[in-house]
């Protein structure tokens, strides 16, 4: 029985008692005995199965003797007639999923039931065969269970749909004969056998792209009645679209046409659903989205909230991509700012910020300023990313924003929010110039009082970048110093650092600094005082009022040119020695291997044509490699390896693939082969270069492979040519000569003989990505402001039709193989502009910059203006070189 209520202090009026607080296995289980009784209590009888039920849903286990009592105990309960009980003992053979000799036992019940003239007595027994019967007893029921889909009764029919569902995942085979049954089923009159037949024809065709396209054609000529059914047809019709997108317009149009009648249903799920499909449409215009639009803003002014919701969270997804066509809504969405759901408010809010027009800003702003402290912290961070994406856009109302940011950033609030109003921030002072003042104090001021570490020394590294380039750096050292005093160890050592590019960079304040300089030298902590002690020495003691030396201020505060994993890596291969430890020595591209390349290298080991785990020892390996060859060694400095290029299909006779070494005057290419034929031994190996479609290369060494067992890697090489510094480009034919010997299986060893043969390779391809390296910069803007216009070279260029913008980005980054930065690769889903920040080390150590500025139109010509930076005008005139020949 269940537990008797306990009577209710005064002090305890708001806790909830549970029915079935402090139960027990074992005593319910006594409690099951009642199962067995002559005379059966039907109403105790569901009040034990409740408690079984409730200790399986709290993840109590059952032993198997447990289960099999019970279960036994339970199939007695098919004598009884009562209704209700009936239903329990359903659910509980359910729950029980008994096992293959045990489902025997109520396997006639069940069936008997499925046959009852009591409706729920055959669709509860339907759900209950379909989870526990197997394909062999699926057989012998299936016959039922068609009659069933077709079944004048919804419930039945539902019943039997909806384990045709489950059952789909099991026995496939057997489901998909139903076709004819599920399709007259989707004829019913009954809105919910309606649904579920449709889910199920869609499942069974899904992976049929004909076979979809042909039923949502015949079922949107208006067979459809439910509007859960017609929900389902939507999305599926969207579907067919989505993967009809290459096909011509006129066979497009029906569809469009019928979702935009379903606009005009009776049902609002059907609208919204129609409405959502219409503006989710890849490359959807400004005309079809005008029905959609007008619907969703007739939801604005529904009193129904979840409508409201529906269509502001849908708009506002549409404003990302098309603001305009929005703007017709600005109005209603106005009036939301004050509704009583915080999340409607949100949304409404954010979406305004993404439409409005400049002279709406301060309206708007007085408006989001009533309702921040009354919403939680995720929605005022969506609510921030707008207010930032409007600054950006209407730049003259930076004031009015960053006033309103520095005020939310005083207030109450998580390390997201604050970080994301930061964040903003610093964003809006480096894209808007005018704002460097105002926002640099704003900061100043947060982290007199901020809590969060992390910020604190973001703030003060940023404010050592941009603080020395104001009209008054003098203003800010207070803040910095005041760091020193009233914070952490980590938040001292950041001012320290902040403090120390002040003196570096403005003369007139060395002296100030050097005397809070000075004071750090006595601090507790020991990284506080060393940074203190290398700027005092590095700077010069001293004090006085001279100029920098430029070689400090890039030691101190330059970017670091190496990638940090491949500094790491480096110095944990460092042995200690008279040497020292040489920074040049470390490797600037970064290595990464696609997942498919890591699977080949596991199947065919190809010694040093893998590349070892860490990128130094890559490149180290094959230095030593190389110059202890007597044909490489006076080649010079290994500029760059490749990542290794297969040159073999997987699972062939033999795998070859090839790594390309590129030096300032010479290319080598290192042909890894293994062969896979136990019965085989080759001699002789090399590769064999038709260099026809590669002027500028001029073979001039070679190094053959004597011996190649099975399945052990070696290498041959082969050196080429090339005019100096030049990036030259061309394609390579190969062919693998060799000599072949039988190997006896018995002995191992092959025969005195060999006979001469050839295997023919992929082609090889030297490209001009070849040429340049991949450079990790961390600080973009830093490095281009550092590099300087003086080797500046614009250009704009058409880079024709294509299916989006990350495919023109992609391409382009591909072509010119060097390092995206700060992340820029990543584009936004139906962007119509990027820019993409690229950096590189061209061969002969030249450092390049690039900035790539893309725009897409409505008909998908993608246009893209290059800009390029580099230590050397040539180079920057060779990489426009490239792109336009590429």
């Amino acid at each position: 029985m269940a537990q008797p209520l306990v009577k209710k202090d005064d002090d305890r009026d708001d806790e909830e008692y549970s029915p079935f607080l402090g139960i027990e296995k074992g005593a319910v289980l006594q409690e099951a005995r009642v199962f067995n009784d002559p005379q059966l209590d039907a109403r105790r009888c569901s009040q034990v199965i409740t408690k079984l039920l409730y200790l399986l849903n709290q993840g109590e286990t059952f032993t198997k003797v447990e289960a099999t009592e019970v279960f036994f105990s339970v199939t007695k309960l098919f004598q009884s007639r009562d209704i209700g009980l009936r239903r329990m003992v359903y659910l509980m053979i359910k729950e029980l999923s008994p096992s293959a000799d045990e489902v025997i036992i109520v396997t006639s019940s069940l069936m008997k039931d499925m046959n009852s003239k009591t409706d729920m007595y055959r669709a509860n027994a339907i759900r209950v065969l379909c989870r526990i019967t197997d394909g062999t007893l699926l057989t012998q029921i299936e016959r039922y269970l068609k009659q069933a889909i077709v079944d004048k009764n919804p419930v039945v029919a539902s019943a039997a749909l909806v384990s045709g569902i489950h059952l789909l995942q099991t026995n496939p085979e057997i489901v998909k004969r139903w076709s004819n049954e599920v399709q007259e089923a989707v004829q019913s009159r009954a809105a919910l056998v309606q649904f579920h037949a449709l889910a199920l024809l869609h499942q069974i065709r899904q992976n049929d792209r004909l076979a979809v396209s042909k039923l949502v054609t015949s079922l949107t000529r208006g067979t459809v009645r439910s509007p859960l059914a017609q929900c389902l047809l939507i999305r599926y019709t969207s579907q067919v679209i989505r993967e009809s997108a290459g096909s011509t317009q006129a066979g497009d149009r029906p569809f469009y046409d019928y979702l935009e009648g379903c606009l005009r249903h009776k049902a609002e799920m059907v609208i919204f659903e129609a409405a959502r499909a219409i503006t989710e449409l890849h490359g959807v215009t400004n005309r079809e989205l005008t029905p959609a639009i007008t619907v969703l803003q007739l939801f604005l002014s529904s009193s129904k909230p979840v409508l409201r919701f529906a269509a502001v969270r849908t708009l506002n997804k549409v404003a990302m991509t098309h603001p305009m066509a929005v703007t017709n809504c600005n109005i209603d969405m106005e009036s939301l700012i004050s509704d009583q759901n915080r999340s409607i408010a949100t949304l409404a809010i954010t979406t305004l910020l993404k439409t409005g027009n400049e002279s709406s800003v301060d309206r708007l702003m007085k408006q989001i300023t009533n309702f921040m402290s009354d919403i939680a912290d995720e929605f005022k961070i969506v609510v921030v990313e707008a207010i930032r994406s409007l600054c950006l856009k209407f730049p003259l109302k930076y004031r009015a924003l960053m006033n309103f940011l520095s005020n939310i950033l005083r207030e109450e609030g998580g390390f997201e929010y604050k970080k994301a109003i930061v964040d903003s921030i610093v964003i809006l002072i480096r894209d808007i110039p005018e704002a460097k003042e105002s926002g640099l104090l704003h900061l100043c001021e947060f982290i007199e009082d901020c809590e969060f570490t992390y910020l604190s020394t973001q703030i003060l590294h940023f404010l050592g970048i941009e603080g020395p380039r104001t009209s008054d750096p003098s203003k800010y050292i207070r803040y910095i110093y005041n760091r020193v005093h009233l914070e952490n160890a980590t938040v001292r050592a950041s001012a320290v650092s902040t403090l120390a590019k002040f003196g570096a960079m403005v003369d007139s304040l060395k002296p100030r600094v050097f005397i809070l300089l000075r004071r750090c030298l006595f601090d507790s902590d020991d990284e506080v005082r060393d940074r203190a002690t290398l700027y005092l020495s590095t700077l010069g003691g001293d004090g006085c009022v001279v100029e920098t030396d430029q070689d400090v201020k890039d030691f101190l505060f330059g970017s670091l040119d190496v990638p940090l994993v491949n500094l790491e890596t480096s110095l944990k291969n460092y042995e200690a020695s008279e040497e020292p430890f040489d920074i040049n020595s470390v490797p600037k591209e970064i290595k990464s291997q696609p997942l498919a390349e890591k699977k080949a290298q596991s199947k065919k080991p190809t010694g040093l044509g893998a590349p070892p785990s860490g990128p130094a020892s890559t490149v180290d390996a094959y230095e030593k490699m190389l110059s202890s060859i007597p044909e490489f060694s006076n080649f010079g400095k290994l500029f760059k390896s490749s990542a290794p290029v297969e040159l073999t299909e997987a699972e062939t006779e033999y795998a070859v693939n090839v790594v390309k070494h590129i030096f300032d005057r010479h290319v080598v290419f290192q042909y890894n082969c293994t062969n896979t034929i136990p019965e085989q031994l080759l001699e002789n190996v090399i590769v064999a270069v038709d260099a026809s479609d590669a002027e500028e290369f001029t073979e001039v060494g070679s190094k053959p492979l004597r011996s190649l067992p099975y399945d052990t890697p070696g290498q041959t090489f082969l050196a080429f040519e090339k005019p100096e510094g030049v990036p030259a480009v061309g394609k390579f034919s190969n062919t693998l000569r060799f000599i072949v010997k039988e190997v006896d299986p018995t002995t191992g060893e092959a025969e005195e003989d060999g006979v001469e043969d050839e295997y023919q390779l992929e082609d090889l391809e030297v490209v001009a990505a070849d040429y340049i390296l991949k450079d990790q910069v961390l600080n973009f803007r830093n490095a281009w402001e550092t590099m300087g216009p003086d080797c500046e070279h614009v250009d704009e260029y058409g880079l024709g039709q294509r299916e989006s913008l990350n495919e023109a980005v992609s391409a382009v980054i591909s072509l010119l193989g060097m390092q995206p930065c700060e992340g820029t690769e990543v584009i936004a889903s139906n962007s119509r502009s990027h820019t993409c920040l690229l950096a590189g080390v061209y061969i002969g150590n030249v450092k390049v910059l690039v900035r790539l500025s893309f725009g897409i139109d409505s008909s998908k010509e993608v246009a893209m203006k290059l800009v390029v930076r580099s230590e050397d005008v040539t180079v920057s005139d060779a990489i426009h070189e490239i792109v336009a020949s590429g």
